[in-house]
């Protein structure tokens, strides 16, 4: 399979925000990830190496298949960035290059090394070492294709909220999966049993070799392939999605009746400004809202059914 590297290069006052509305547009299209790229970045902050040459330019960059809605999400990828505000799409240039999925797989293992979520959560490429302090909990990550590295602010947002929230011997659910790191950092944190679903069976495979990489016991997971919550069944004390706006929004009704016992839904994808009709959508649905947590323009969401 090809696929086609798609880098949109901006220039920008507001770099973050201009990335954000970017990377909105590639969601829009489908991609559940994208790379941004800083020349500002602070590497303490993410997975870059620091013997590769820094960014000269800001860009976010995606990546299509060479299928037939190629050219289809091409045309409609240039016609979203010329509705973006001025400032952004004046300054807007796109180019396009040809790369084997092998390439792309591998290369993504040249950008990363060990990067701390929190006080004890720490993400550890399965390719680099890493020294661990006594109370850290290391998460070995591979993330191939599928989305979810810990670097994107809504997998660490969400992986706080799980370290405040879980409670042992919890049963959780995650609702597009992807890399499969939120359920291998439920487990890390006591987790008992873990069922997985997401529309891609890339993101399924690569969650499970992750999930064993970890040393979760097969039989306390369970990965699958299917629509994102009319596909499910079960109860869960905890359920957690980290998927977009539009995809969360529909889906709150179907939320409650997945929970039991403790009750927990947490949830990222969010952009700032939708913020509000979220918290709104859950409290109509008789949940409570008990952590909001902010970063680089993304809130993530823990709330309780009471």
């Amino acid at each position: 399979m090809k696929w086609i590297q798609t880098r949109v290069i901006f220039e920008s006052s507001d770099p973050e925000s201009a990335a954000a509305m970017i990377t909105d547009i590639f969601c829009d299209l489908g991609l559940q990830g994208v790379i941004v790229e800083s020349p500002d970045a602070d590497p303490e902050l993410d997975w870059a190496d620091d013997a590769l040459p820094r960014p000269r330019q800001n860009a976010v960059i995606g990546f299509f298949r060479a299928d037939d809605q190629l050219e289809q999400n091409r045309r409609k990828l240039e016609e979203a960035l010329c509705r973006l505000p001025a400032s952004v799409a004046d300054a807007c240039s796109t180019r396009y290059s040809d790369v084997d999925e092998q390439d792309w797989a591998e290369s993504w293992k040249a950008h990363f090394h060990p990067v701390r979520i929190s006080d004890r959560l720490v993400v550890k490429p399965s390719w680099r070492d890493f020294q661990a302090g006594g109370d850290d909990i290391v998460i070995e990550l591979d993330p191939g294709m599928a989305f979810g590295a810990g670097t994107h602010p809504t997998t660490a947002l969400c992986m706080r909220l799980i370290e405040a929230h879980l409670r042992p011997g919890a049963r959780v659910l995650d609702v597009g999966t992807g890399s499969g790191i939120l359920l291998v950092t439920a487990a890390k944190l006591g987790a008992a049993q873990l069922e997985g679903i997401d529309c891609d069976p890339v993101a399924v495979d690569v969650a499970q070799q992750n999930l064993l990489a970890n040393r979760v016991c097969k039989d306390c997971f369970c990965l699958r392939t299917g629509d994102l919550v009319t596909d499910t069944r079960g109860s869960f004390d905890l359920v957690v999605a980290n998927i977009l706006t539009q995809t969360i929004l529909p889906m709150i009704p179907d939320i409650p009746v997945l929970l039991t016992g403790e009750k927990i839904f947490i949830t990222s994808g969010i952009i700032e400004e939708k913020r509000d009709m979220i918290i709104g959508a859950l409290q109509q649905q008789g949940f409570t809202i008990l952590e909001v947590l902010n970063e680089d323009g993304w809130v993530a969401i823990a709330a309780k059914l009471a």
